[in-house]
């Protein structure tokens, strides 16, 4: 019968018997929006006749992704069940309801090399969100934003080597939201954004993963596209508040918001800050970055009682988090990094942190 949405989820309890396929309860729901194209049944509690049985045996997962798959763009991405809702539904109706990776005609949006529209953007001081024109341009490498429609300069250039985007519907209020993120004089700048019109908001963000495989396309040449997908965007490794200390480490802890975006770990006053307050560059152990739990004996000044010490050839960070569970997780997540050996590129990224001011 073929293997479920595997990347979904383990249980496919339910399935699509117009399509033939198994699906999970997540996806069944999405599926019930889109009647006209899929029709869902339990497998275990409703009845099922024949011929509908026969249908399911004859067709199954692997023979509906040959066909509802045949001509998807390396780039696209292809959510899991860690995936928030939007891209998890905008996938199932770009395969299912519009037949996008059947019809390459369709992918337009997301594979011109070029998309301009209006996005909503968090305002950087206010906190507001205001209608802003983005362009984004292969031929020019980058993506802009205007802050008024008839402006002649762009308000932030934004270089597609440089470009991440992650969809962050918890931290910016709207299950539409997404963060996009660049470096400004080798810092990270964040931007918010969203549209109302969630296939709008998942065509951008497939279109600036577009750009991202072009541009590494021309940098790598000799890469794969297996090598070059997974840098295409970021999820971050992990997000979330801990106290810190100053290098001093006599000043009092504060309270931070720290963003784990692979080897930068970014700490901000606010989740929707626009810069980070300061970034710290964790290496590999082979290049004496280890992580500690506990804080050193003479510590004072945190609130919180579960601390990790990060040990870089510079200096050591203290930081000390609320819950056991949160120490337990990010412990576990700077070990990985710490474990992951350097790459060419990263020992640049490493030397512009010894050097910051």
């Amino acid at each position: 019968m073929g293997t479920s949405h595997r990347a979904f989820q383990r249980d496919p309890d339910w399935a699509s018997h117009s399509l033939g396929i198994f699906i999970c309860l997540n996806c069944s729901g999405i599926h019930r929006n889109i009647p006209q194209v899929s029709k869902v049944k339990s497998v275990r509690l409703d009845d099922w006749d024949d011929a509908q049985v026969e249908f399911m045996a004859s067709n199954g997962n692997n023979v509906a992704k040959a066909k509802y798959e045949s001509k998807m763009p390396p780039f696209y991405y292809k959510p899991t069940f860690l995936d928030c809702q939007l891209l998890r539904e905008q996938w199932i109706r770009a395969k299912y309801e519009r037949k996008e990776f059947i019809h390459s005609e369709k992918q337009e949006p997301y594979s011109a090399g070029y998309r301009e529209g209006f996005l909503w953007k968090r305002g950087r001081d206010n906190g507001q969100f205001l209608s802003r024109k983005f362009v984004l341009s292969e031929r020019e490498g980058a993506l802009k934003y205007f802050n008024r429609n008839d402006a002649k300069e762009p308000k932030a250039i934004m270089k597609i080597e440089h470009l991440n985007a992650t969809f962050q519907p918890a931290k910016i209020g709207n299950p539409h939201g997404l963060q996009i993120t660049y470096l400004k004089d080798n810092s990270t700048r964040n931007i918010f954004v969203y549209h109302e019109d969630g296939k709008e908001i998942v065509d951008w963000f497939n279109a600036i993963r577009a750009a991202r495989f072009h541009y590494l396309q021309v940098a790598f040449p000799g890469a794969s596209d297996a090598d070059l997908v997974p840098k295409l965007s970021r999820n971050y490794l992990k997000e979330g508040y801990m106290e810190k200390t100053g290098p001093k480490q006599t000043e009092g802890f504060k309270k931070r918001w720290f963003t784990m975006d692979d080897r930068r770990l970014m700490y901000f006053k606010d989740p929707l800050d626009a810069f980070a307050r300061g970034e710290v560059f964790i290496g590999s152990k082979e290049n004496s970055y280890k992580v500690l739990e506990g804080l050193p004996p003479s510590t004072q000044g945190n609130h919180w009682q579960h601390g990790i010490t990060i040990v870089t050839p510079d200096r050591k960070f203290l930081f000390a988090c609320e819950t056991e569970d949160d120490q337990l997780e990010w412990i576990t997540t700077f070990q990985k990094v710490i474990s992951r050996p350097m790459l060419p590129q990263e020992y640049a990224v490493e030397a512009h942190f010894k050097h910051k001011p």
